[in-house]
């Protein structure tokens, strides 16, 4: 099981919540709130997901099921 993390910040002039996951090229998205942020994201990565598995060689602190699940 590869384990993710994604990095979250809020835009100071938009105060969207923008977030990435560092390494996996494509997994990123924004929201209105963290909850939106992380369905948005969680759609992302399941999308990517279904296309490919990606190389992911850094450290992360949250498995994928475990951020797509948390609520």
């Amino acid at each position: 099981m590869k384990i993710y993390t994604a990095v979250v910040e809020q835009d100071y002039d938009t105060k969207l919540y923008v977030g990435h996951v560092p390494g996996f090229p494509g997994a990123q998205s924004q929201g209105e709130t963290l909850d939106e942020l992380r369905a948005n994201l969680r759609e992302v990565i399941l999308m990517l997901l279904e296309d490919e598995e990606p190389q992911i060689e850094a450290e992360f602190g949250m498995n994928v099921e475990e951020f797509l699940t948390h609520r």
